[in-house]
């Protein structure tokens, strides 16, 4: 008889703790729900507020925009290019027309001029973005059939930007990094200086080009 009930009285435990417990599990009321719903419509309309700022900043010209729409113009420029094997420079020269395109957003350079004896064109855009914080160059011209992009900072100090980007050598077929310097000496005159960085971190000096507004 005990081997009975010893069983019962167990099973009487477990069903009555399981009770104890679901009682605890208790439902919020009604007005409990009801601030739930209304807390998490807040956040939501929060959370949404804060991305449609976030798009709004992200696509409205900044000062950096502003200083890329004072090149807009037309500009004379005298290059000049240095070869690894020749310590003699060789001279050129192009005009370059800038404009802000896409309401105010990127500035487009256009490049036409004579380069090594053939007809030279080419084509940069430059954007600021709002959200990196930094310039972006875009490069393309009918000397190849690869694009350069680069990136960099503007130096209040030195009133200069200093890009940094890869392309690939079509001699090697491999990867190398280019350093470009953009000085900006007063409104109507500015400098360009390009770089080839070596493995070892060295560079030289390939390309210079001097720009005067009209």
């Amino acid at each position: 008889m005990k081997k009975i009930i010893l069983p019962i009285l167990a099973l009487t435990l477990s069903i009555s703790s399981c009770k104890k417990v679901e009682v605890k599990k208790t439902e919020p009321t009604p007005k409990q729900n009801e601030v739930l719903v209304e807390e998490t419509i807040i956040e939501t309309a929060l959370d949404s507020a804060a991305i449609a700022k976030a798009w709004t900043d992200y696509a409205t010209p900044s000062k950096a925009h502003e200083m890329l729409a004072k090149d807009t113009g037309t500009w004379d420029a005298e290059m000049t290019f240095w070869m690894p094997d020749s310590p003699e420079p060789q001279k050129a020269n192009s005009v370059a027309t800038y404009k802000m395109i896409l309401d105010g957003k990127y500035q487009e350079g256009t490049f036409k001029g004579e380069m090594f004896g053939m007809s030279f064109e080419g084509r940069g855009i430059t954007a600021y973005d709002n959200a990196s914080k930094e310039f972006i160059i875009t490069w393309i011209d009918n000397m190849g059939t690869g694009m350069l992009v680069s990136r960099g900072q503007y130096d209040e100090t030195t009133k200069s930007i200093t890009f940094n980007g890869n392309m690939v050598d079509p001699v090697t077929g491999k990867e190398k990094k280019v350093k470009e310097i953009i000085t900006f000496m007063d409104d109507k005159n500015q400098k360009m200086e390009m770089f080839e960085v070596n493995s070892d971190g060295t560079e030289f000096k390939n390309m210079e080009i001097l720009s005067k507004k009209r």
